[in-house]
């Protein structure tokens, strides 16, 4: 964070000494979206029946997690892959056969269903979890608060060091710059890359989503 800065502005509309400092509002929340990404592997020597294989794993999936009552369009393809896989025996790469990964984008308002989720789709035939990252509907609507914040804590500083200089603040200030946009990056859950099936409920906690906002303002004092 910058430290205020006291200068004087010759030019300034009221030709009078400046208080320069930033402000700064955090605010925490709770996620209130989750975003799953999973899917399917099959490895053949056949590719027909790798495929075939991967697309009955796959529909398994798709039905058990819209039994769940999760809408069909909050379940989509975004990856599909087929691979060739070899081994290296001697110096000498030998064909092995095919990989094939699809991978579903699961998007949830509920998160308290998350961990239901994964188990679902792994009991059906999942056996890849890609990521699983949490975030807030409406980002822009807690930032506009955090915004709020940062200009109350300009002024504040202001306050603060106007008193100490023993000078009067004019409260509005001369000119405010918003210097970041930061809602925050969803939050990330380490995922076991291969899930092989849970004796239990896989336990996941969204935690918080921190936003920030910081600003820039000016104040004359006299």
């Amino acid at each position: 964070m910058s430290s205020p800065v006291m200068t004087t502005a010759p030019h300034s509309p009221y030709c009078r000494p400046i208080i320069e400092v930033t402000g700064e509002g955090i605010l925490s929340a709770s996620p209130n979206r989750a975003i799953i990404v999973l899917g399917v592997i099959t490895e053949n020597p056949s590719l027909s029946a790798a495929q075939r294989e991967n697309a009955t794993a796959t529909t398994n999936v798709i039905n058990a997690l819209q039994r769940l009552n999760i809408p069909k369009n909050h379940i989509q393809t975004v990856s599909y892959q087929i691979e060739t896989q070899y081994d290296f025996k001697d110096g000498t790469s030998v064909f092995k056969g095919y990989k094939v990964t699809h991978l579903l984008q699961i998007t949830l308002d509920r998160v308290e269903l998350t961990g239901q989720v994964v188990d679902t789709a792994v009991q059906n035939g999942a056996n890849f979890v890609s990521s699983i990252q949490f975030s807030v509907a409406n980002p822009e609507l807690i930032y506009n608060q955090a915004l709020s914040a940062a200009v109350q804590n300009a002024e504040s500083k202001a306050g603060a060091i106007a008193r100490t200089l023993g000078v009067t603040l004019v409260r509005m200030p001369l000119k405010v710059t918003e210097e970041t946009q930061n809602v925050g990056p969803p939050i990330p859950f380490k995922a076991a890359l291969m899930a092989e099936g849970a004796a239990a409920p896989t336990p996941i906690q969204p935690g918080q989503l921190e936003i920030r906002a910081t600003v820039r303002a000016q104040y004359t004092y006299y």
